[in-house]
């Protein structure tokens, strides 16, 4: 009866009032629990079937009583709390909307609470209870929902789905919607001051704990950083803030913020937005501190160490630096220390941090001494890191340079400085380091100061100019302006003694004083004092005088003072006169400095776009995607020299890579196909003049690299085409004045735009005739070669168009003005008629109707106006009454360019001759066989279906097809062979001629009739192989013994095309191809290294011995030749195991003495030859063969040689073990230093990262090396050795044989050479251990 008299006391208290207060628990547990005196314990926890009810009498009298009803219904909350995880999810949620509401609706209800100043302790302590517990449950309930959101999410993520699945998903949605009301309920509540509430406002920290930990929950949900939950983050941000600011939380925010950071890495951004709202919005700055403090204290080992969350904390710096980079400045100082740890991630971010201050704070020119100061510190910091040891970092500060330049907030006077290391850094190891470089140099460009379309060069004369008008203005200065650079106190120094004289004299004592001064020297303390005072008052006076400007005073009289002043100096005053000249020697100084720094940003420049151009041609696609975009933009911004990088990159157009080859398109349409102008016409006129620029003096190459680009632009329908063909028209035909360079240009994009429109040049083959091959032709012969090349765009063999050919009549205009200007020209001495004349017999064999006929003519017209010239030269001659043999001579001299130029059209001829029937003729036979063919079988029809069936093998086989090609084939071959040269043919009558002439170089000694017979006669030697038999002697002794360059590399290059066409002919000649790498003129062996490369990668010559010769170039003094040499050799490593076929043989060649290279260059070659070779049994297969060569080779150096080689090969395991095997080898030659120094090497290479037993194996044979090299092999019994006989000694005793490891490995060798089974050899060498290395010298003694 007494413990439920206590329970009715207490009930009636609980009812009666508020005498108890609400704490907030540590654990949701603790209020079941006994507390305290006056504390508020959960009487009745309600059963999960029961709460329906509960929560139903709990929205009754929420409705009733408003939000006061949590005093009475605080335990149906706590029950929902208690049954969390087995209450149905509309269980929870009914709870949720009705505590959501408990809150808003105090949220209404206290501020006119707070305000009042009668509110009663009981009323206080009623609506603080109330806050408490509706808070207390809406935080706990939600932190219970966001955990069961984040389960079933996971559930429904790897779940397969189903019904439970879309039902969560469901639930899943309402929560997200219902979160967001729960954060705006709370922040609308502490958006109040509610501290009121507390006595002496002390809010308890277990009720703020309760809400933030509500927040720091809803922060650890993985999407709170996606967009879709921006509602979300902003209400938990604020709500945060509010609990920072108002109630005490700065201190837990910091510590909670640097927690989560390293738990939680997507935080980074939210915490960096959260931090920035509550020093900004809130006006809490001081939580930036705390957090970069606690950030800045950790050590370098603790963030060295895994999930420390270093990532996080360097992305949340870099990201809060973004957003309020002025509050980073004061806690900078903490940052500063982490740029010396060893984190490159805490090091980026670092530098990050600056870039941002530096870009948006210490920017400008208004920065106070101590902001410049600041700005000085942070540049020297980042340009250190430039050099930093991780690649990450050098990328990362590169980008935030490029980040300042682009924001203009780098200072002029660095601008060289930075420049220089970002040029540096193109040379970096990291592919990314090198792309941000080139990304930077980029924006250095795009805004820099200076002009960059000067360059250095352009800029030295105005420089050397305004220096010496410089130095000119300082000697004017220096020799008017002596007295204006006297100093005040020089002036005073001066005026001393003239005024002491005149002090003394006016103001010196009475002669009794002087008397009196002189009678006693005993007196003489008295008077030093008196003559001190007198000293003091004449300063007093003196300094009176000059604070009134009283000179005279106290000077004395006028006359005295006039004297004095004569002889002292005037006072310095400036001119107005000087005044300018020192403003204009600034000026000029400014000006000087000015130029100077351009110069040194031109020069900068220049060595960027050189280096970057370079870049163009690397393997990793990205680094070529950047260096087109620099060419593009230096370009754009009309940079000196930048037209080079974009004719470089024109080859790009036809590369394999899609990427480099899209990029070097849009780079081309960027600058020239897309062009500016308020009209079609200016645009097409702005489109013409860049693409003419473009192809200004650009080669054969370029061109046709831009014929790709051209294409395209004139296939792509653009609405520009017709203008720019009408522009280019006017150009061509002299409309608008211009140059013979920009006309030239206009024709050959005509001809690019016929390549995709054949009537643009066909429909006006007429004016092409007229302008450029008419009466004028040979006054331009280069306008006349572009010509031709833009007709030759319509012909069928450019287009590759299939069908009938397409042919214009012998009789057309176009023919006969080639003809005719080709055979004007040969008697002519113009330097372009010999392309022109090219271009010309090319286009005749591929546009005319039987075009052998009209070269004939060609042929007999060029030699009937040579001979008439001849005949004019000799008529001129007699009638002079000139000597017969100095006619002789003078026909000579005129004849020989004539001559020459009249064999060149011989040689062209035949060559297309035999290119016509080859490919047109034999193109036409084909396509005439299958007209036959089809029409047959379309004339057979049904009936010829059994005759079809009969032949189907035949066709299946290919035997028709092949046999009719080869008919035809035989029947071209027959015609090379028997007609061409045929007395009836004109061609035949100038081969004796060439013969002739290539046969007395002593005679014919002209240099361009030689070069032009060696031409013609290589080929006619191309007709057939009878007349390439005939000469080919000839053809090679003129490349052997020709003392004419041009003649050589000429000879070389057809004998390559012979070599092609009759390989059989040419195989025994070989080795005098090879001879021309040696030759002495660098031109020669260039085009030798070009045409052998050639020949070897296509497969036409094998690959030999002779590839020594190339290899010797790979140390030749020409840089170009040297490149061509390093290509062949990356060519030829791409074919299975050439060079490690040829590899023993080329050591041979170049270690013979005969040949005398030194040590140090067939270093060299060997180096970069076994850079090759990277397979592990090629390798050891080598170390055998190089050992095996230590037997016969005879020399000491070819020792050596031997020995470097072994150690250029990446050694493995298998190869060491081969190596020990050839001990015999090589084991009498290393008392040598260049054998035994060489063979140490490899041990050490191998020693490096190697495991304990192979190490050891190692470490012995090294023993070994050393033991041999300091005492000799005769000298020194190796372990093994004594092995062996150890081993003998108990076979002999127990009959137990073994053989030891050493001989094992010779008894190999002998059973591989006499075909001995393993049994019978070992029985054999039982009685007596013999090493096969003296054995074998003495067999090559015997």
């Amino acid at each position: 009866m007494q413990i439920n008299a206590v329970f009715v006391c207490l009930f009636v208290l609980i009812d009666s009032g508020m005498s108890w207060d609400f704490f907030v628990p540590v654990c949701v547990g603790d209020l079941v629990k006994t507390g305290g005196i006056n504390q508020y314990v959960v009487q009745d926890v309600v059963s999960a079937k029961q709460l329906p009810s509960y929560l139903n009498k709990f929205k009754a009298a929420l409705r009733s009583q408003g939000p006061l009803c949590i005093l009475e219904h605080f335990d149906t909350g706590y029950s929902v709390l208690q049954h969390c995880k087995s209450v149905d999810l509309a269980v929870k949620e009914d709870t949720l909307e009705l505590l959501v509401q408990v809150v808003s609706g105090l949220s209404v209800s206290l501020p006119s609470i707070l305000v009042s100043t009668s509110l009663s302790a009981a009323e206080r302590k009623e609506k603080l209870n109330a806050v408490k517990m509706s808070v207390f449950l809406l935080c706990k309930l939600t932190e219970n929902l966001e955990s069961d959101s984040y389960r079933q999410n996971i559930v429904t993520a790897t779940g397969k789905g189903g019904k439970k699945g879309k039902a969560g998903g469901e639930g899943l949605m309402q929560w997200d919607s219902e979160r967001e009301q729960v954060l705006q309920a709370l922040v609308q509540l502490f958006q109040l001051d509610i501290r009121s509430l507390w006595s002496l406002s002390l809010v308890e920290e277990e009720f703020i704990s309760c809400v933030t930990c509500c927040c720091y929950k809803l922060l650890e949900n993985p999407t709170i950083s996606h967009v879709k939950s921006k509602p979300t983050r902003d209400c938990v941000i604020h709500l945060l803030g509010l609990l920072i600011k108002k109630y005490n939380h700065l201190l837990g925010a910091g510590v909670k913020v640097i927690q989560m950071l390293q738990h939680f890495e997507q935080l980074s951004s939210v915490f960096a937005q959260a931090v920035s709202v509550w020093s900004t919005e809130y006006g809490v700055r001081a939580i930036i501190g705390e957090v970069i403090r606690e950030i800045g204290q950790k050590s370098s080992e603790e963030l060295a160490r895994e999930g420390s969350g270093v990532k996080a904390f360097a992305s949340f710096l870099s990201e809060v630096s973004a957003l309020v980079p002025e509050l980073m400045i004061p806690n900078i100082s903490v940052l500063i220390t982490h740029l010396e740890g060893e984190s490159h991630t805490m090091r980026v971010a670092v530098c990050e941090v600056l870039g941002e201050i530096l870009v948006r704070v210490l920017c400008g020119d208004g920065l106070d001494e101590s902001g410049r100061a600041d700005r000085d510190r942070f540049f020297d910091t980042l340009q250190e890191h430039l050099h930093d040891s991780h690649s990450h970092v050098r990328t990362r500060v590169l980008q935030v340079y490029t980040r300042i330049v682009n924001s203009k907030a780098l200072p002029l006077c660095r601008y060289s400085e930075v420049m220089e290391l970002a040029v540096g850094r193109l040379m970096d190891k990291s592919i990314n380091v090198v792309k941000s470089a080139i990304q930077l140099l980029a924006a250095f460009i795009a805004h820099n100061p200076y002009s960059c379309k000067l360059s250095s060069a352009d800029l030295k004369k105005p420089l050397e100019k305004e220096t010496a008008k410089l130095r000119e203005l300082k000697e004017k200065l220096e020799g008017t302006a002596p007295v204006a650079v006297i100093k005040a106190s020089e002036l005073w120094a001066a005026m001393v003694p003239e005024l002491l004289v005149t002090v003394r004299k006016e103001l010196e004592p009475t002669s009794e004083a002087e008397k009196e001064q002189q009678e006693d020297e005993e007196g003489g303390e008295v008077e030093e004092e008196k003559e001190a005072e007198d000293d003091r008052a004449t300063a007093v006076k003196i300094a009176q005088y000059l604070r009134v400007n009283k000179y005279s005073r106290q000077l004395g009289s006028d006359d005295d003072t006039s004297e004095l002043n004569q002889s002292l100096p005037p006072t310095p005053q400036k001119e107005p006169e000087k005044e300018g000249e020192d403003g204009e020697l600034k000026k000029q100084e400014m000006l000087v400095q000015y130029l100077k720094d351009t110069e040194t940003f031109a020069l900068q420049v220049e060595r960027a776009i050189s280096v970057i151009n370079t870049m163009l041609y690397w393997k990793t696609t990205s680094v070529v995607q950047e260096a087109v975009q620099f060419c593009v933009t230096v370009c754009e911004f009309s940079v000196a020299n930048s037209i080079s990088g974009v004719r470089k990159m024109l080859p790009l157009v036809w590369s394999t890579d899609a990427a480099i080859k899209d990029a070097v398109i849009q780079a081309y349409r960027r600058l020239y196909l897309n062009p500016q102008g308020d009209t079609i016409r200016m645009k097409a006129q702005t489109l013409v003049d860049s693409l003419s620029e473009l192809m200004v003096d650009a080669s054969l190459g370029t061109i046709q690299c831009l014929e790709e680009i051209v294409q395209e632009f004139f296939s792509s329908g653009s609405n520009l085409q017709s203008t720019v063909v009408q522009v280019l028209w006017e150009r061509f035909t002299g409309k608008r004045e211009t140059s013979s360079l920009y006309k030239r240009a206009a024709v050959l994009l005509l001809g690019m735009a016929a390549r995709a429109e054949r009537e643009v040049v066909l429909g006006n083959l007429d004016t092409l005739c007229s302008v450029a091959l008419g009466e004028k032709v040979t006054e331009d012969f280069l306008l006349a070669r572009d010509t031709v090349i833009t007709i030759c765009n319509i012909t069928d063999h450019v287009r590759q168009s299939k069908g009938a050919p397409f042919r214009l009549p012998q009789d057309h205009q176009l023919f006969s003005c080639l003809t005719q200007a080709v055979a004007e020209g040969v008697v002519m001495e113009d330097p372009y008629w010999q392309s022109f004349m090219e271009q010309a017999v090319r286009l005749i064999y591929f546009l005319a109707e039987s075009p052998d006929q009209l070269c004939s003519r060609l042929l007999q017209r060029s030699a009937r106006l040579l001979l008439d010239q001849i005949a004019e030269g000799g008529e001129v001659n007699k009638d002079a009454g000139q000597m017969q043999d100095g006619s002789q001579e003078s026909n000579e001299q005129v004849n020989c360019v004539c001559l020459a130029q009249l064999l060149a059209v011989c040689g062209c001829v035949a060559f297309w001759q035999v290119s016509h029937l080859e490919r047109s003729v034999s193109a036409e036979l084909r396509r005439r066989r299958g007209e036959t063919e089809e029409r047959e079988e379309k004339e057979k029809g049904p009936a010829g279906k059994q005759t079809a069936n009969e032949s189907t093998m035949e066709e299946e086989l290919g035997l028709i097809g092949a046999s009719a090609e080869d008919t035809e084939a035989e029947l071209i071959r027959n015609i090379c062979e028997t007609e061409l040269l045929a007395e009836e043919n004109l061609l035949s009558a100038f081969l004796p001629l060439l013969v002739r002439v290539c046969s007395s170089p002593g005679r014919y000694s002209h240099p361009q009739l030689t070069t032009a017979a060696c031409l013609a006669l290589s080929q006619y030697m191309m007709i057939s192989p009878s007349v390439c038999e005939e000469n080919i002697r000839l053809m090679f002794t003129v490349l052997e013994r020709s003392t004419l360059p041009v003649v050589r590399a000429n000879a070389i290059i057809a004998l390559g095309d012979l070599t092609v066409r009759f390989p059989n002919i040419l195989e025994p000649w070989t080795q005098n191809l090879y001879a021309r790498l040696s030759d002495e003129v660098p031109s020669v062996r260039q085009t030798a290294v070009t045409v052998l490369t050639q020949l070897v990668l296509k497969d036409v010559l094998k690959v030999k011995g002779q590839v020594s010769e190339v290899a010797v170039l790979l140390i030749d003094p020409d840089s170009h030749i040297n490149s061509l040499a390093l290509n062949f050799f990356n060519e030829l490593a791409t074919k299975d195991n050439a060079i490690y076929n040829l590899l023993p043989d080329i050591i041979s060649r170049l270690s013979d003495p005969e040949r005398g290279m030194s040590s140090e260059d067939f270093n060299t070659i060997m180096k970069q030859l076994f850079s090759y070779i990277t397979k592990e049994r090629q390798t050891e297969s080598l170390v055998e063969k190089l050992c095996q060569r230590f037997r016969t080779a005879k020399t000491e150096r070819q020792w050596c040689d031997l020995a470097v080689s072994l150690s250029l090969l990446s050694m493995c395991e298998r190869g060491f073990k081969r190596l020990q095997e050839c001990w015999e080898c090589y084991s009498d030659k290393l008392t040598e230093p260049g054998v035994y120094q060489p063979l140490l090497s490899i041990t050490a290479k191998l020693r490096r990262g190697a495991k304990a037993q192979f190490k050891a194996q190692v470490d012995e044979f090294e023993q070994r090396l050393t033991a041999v090299h300091t005492r000799g092999l005769e000298n020194v019994e190796s372990p093994e050795m004594d092995e062996e006989n150890q081993k003998a000694e108990v076979s002999a005793e127990k009959t137990v044989t073994r053989t030891p490891a050493p001989t094992r490995g010779r008894l190999k060798s002998k059973r591989g050479q006499d075909f001995v089974t393993p049994h019978k050899s070992r029985k054999s060498k039982k009685p007596a251990v013999t090493f096969s290395s003296d054995e074998e010298e003495d067999e090559e003694g015997e």
